[in-house]
């Protein structure tokens, strides 16, 4: 059977659900992102002891279609961002996922919207934010090289993006040494 997980968002969060699955007795064939197949099938009371089991971790058995394919769109953009390099891909990413999916991209847009109350873009960006906020506070890159790795067009424009979500420059927001960092998951 296959379950759709929300708020998976890292191999940690992969490693705790696969825990609390097979402490309930069941055996992971494939597990990723918002994705796990089991065996066998749980009835619906254990679906519920399973949830209500990783409720308790932050996480969430999702059972509507709608509600799967928006994690679904946001697992492949947690990906992207976050586990792949952005300037080696050579499409954009919108279409990417459209791809990833085998889904029309006006229709995973329509879907993702009408969820999440922002466009897949808008996320997209906030994502991009986010990981950028990392790599600054490691400060193993400069500013030239964390656009080109996220593939924005300068540093430039991607200070501006910066300063329009935080309201900081990249350089302030790195002399601030304040963690406003937001977990994956929290990210609207």
């Amino acid at each position: 059977m296959l379950l759709y997980v929300k708020n998976m968002v890292c191999d940690r969060c992969i490693m705790i659900v696969r825990q609390q699955l097979e402490n309930f007795g069941f055996k992971v064939d494939e597990i990723s992102l918002g994705k796990i197949e089991v065996e066998p099938n749980p009835d619906a009371n254990q679906l519920k002891s399973i949830g209500d089991a990783l409720g308790g971790l932050g996480f969430e058995l999702i059972d509507k279609e709608k509600d799967q394919l928006v994690e679904q769109i946001k697992t492949q953009i947690i990906n992207l961002i976050h586990y792949s390099d952005l300037n080696g891909i050579h499409q954009s990413l919108t279409q990417l996922i459209a791809d990833k999916l085998n889904k029309d991209y006006a229709y995973l847009s329509r879907q993702f919207s009408d969820t999440e109350g922002i466009t897949i873009e808008k996320y997209i960006i906030q994502q991009k934010i986010e990981k950028v906020k990392e790599l600054l506070e490691y400060g193993e890159l400069n500013l030239n090289e964390i656009a080109f790795k996220m593939d924005y067009s300068s540093s430039a424009h991607l200070s501006a993006q910066f300063k329009s979500l935080t309201g900081l420059t990249p350089s302030k927001y790195k002399a601030a040494t304040l963690n406003d960092r937001k977990p994956l998951d929290k990210v609207r």
